[in-house]
């Protein structure tokens, strides 16, 4: 039997660096230093609108490009999606080399986001973290 689809999404998320798994509003959510940048929807609650999916931290206008070149594949999550964030459906056999780049992208999004607010706030470019 294939692993389920929370198992895949929870595997590639916490491969990335300083990733931690934390449930919030009852689904597992995975965040990087602390900023929440994915989050599990369960088909069977009001999250998941009846289908499974992983939503996923972006901007506004890659959300529209993916939506719009993929809406069977891309959809605005309740909530979030107003800010940009995009949803992946896991459902209907999903392509997980594609979900695998999406939740790469997302994870990099905020850490570009906390890197360029600390930037601003004090004026210096952050010292490159190594692994």
């Amino acid at each position: 039997m294939p692993p389920s689809a929370l198992a895949r999404v929870r595997k590639l998320c916490l491969s990335l660096p300083e990733t931690t798994e934390v449930k919030a509003w009852g689904e597992p959510t995975f965040r990087v230093r602390g900023r929440l940048f994915a989050m599990y929807a369960a088909a069977g609650n009001h999250h998941g609108d009846g289908r499974e999916s992983v939503w996923l931290a972006c901007d506004a206008t890659n959300q529209g490009l993916m939506i719009a070149d993929k809406p069977e594949r891309f959809f605005k999550p309740a909530y979030v999606g107003p800010y940009g964030w995009v949803g992946v459906y896991l459902d209907k056999r999903p392509n997980w080399k594609l979900v695998k780049e999406v939740v790469a992208d997302a994870h990099e999004h905020i850490v570009v986001k906390m890197r360029t607010k600390r930037t601003a706030k004090t004026g210096r470019r952050p010292k490159k973290r190594t692994a």
